[in-house]
């Protein structure tokens, strides 16, 4: 079967733009989705990479530019100032690899939507206890079981992290098909090509 490995932050707003595109061309295909949620903030250090507070004004800026654009254009609602961003997102990713830990990884993709689109559009806090079983609840599983098991997660955490560090991701979202990179939602028609061949 074909296989899309998938690392991503559950706050990056280009993997919110991205996700639910993702998920239709892996239908079409008949491809299936490994989700693997990154701890960019050890990735960003290791390839030169700067946290976006740290980048210069003109790349601020611009960065708003294009997801205001990318928003008008594949129509999806996007707060280009949510109230809770950046956040520590360690607990969102933990709850997702919980899940897959698990073997679920369906309600994993499931889950990872939402909390996406809690930070981009609902104004909602992914580094809040209560917010995150809301968020669990609304994808169909039990938010307090999960949170109360996120530390399930760490191992795989970890382990997609460094497998990331060990591929040269530098961002997220960050597609891999047959070996191939696929960095950020814009070079999803490109994955889409991929996989037709």
């Amino acid at each position: 079967m074909k296989t899309i490995q998938y690392y991503f932050s559950p706050m990056s707003p280009w993997t919110y733009l991205g996700h639910e595109r993702l998920m239709d061309i892996a239908r079409h295909h008949g491809a299936a989705i490994e989700p693997k949620p990154t701890n960019l903030g050890k990735i960003f250090p290791a390839s030169g990479g700067l946290p976006l507070k740290k980048r210069a004004p003109q790349r601020q800026a611009y960065r708003l530019r294009e997801l205001e654009r990318w928003s008008r254009y594949l129509t999806l609602p996007l707060n280009l100032h949510p109230k809770f961003f950046p956040v520590d997102d360690t607990d969102a990713a933990l709850m997702i690899t919980a899940t897959l830990a698990k073997g679920d990884v369906q309600a994993a993709l499931v889950l990872s939507g939402k909390l996406l689109r809690a930070v981009w559009v609902e104004e909602k806090d992914i580094a809040d206890a209560g917010t995150l079983m809301q968020v669990a609840n609304e994808a169909g599983l039990d938010g307090a079981a999960l949170y109360s098991a996120r530390d399930a997660g760490m191992a795989l955490y970890e382990q997609y992290t460094q497998e990331a560090a060990r591929l040269q991701v530098f961002g997220a979202p960050w597609y891999v098909y047959k070996g191939e990179p696929f960095w950020g939602q814009d070079r999803l028609d490109f994955l889409d090509r991929a996989l037709a061949d």
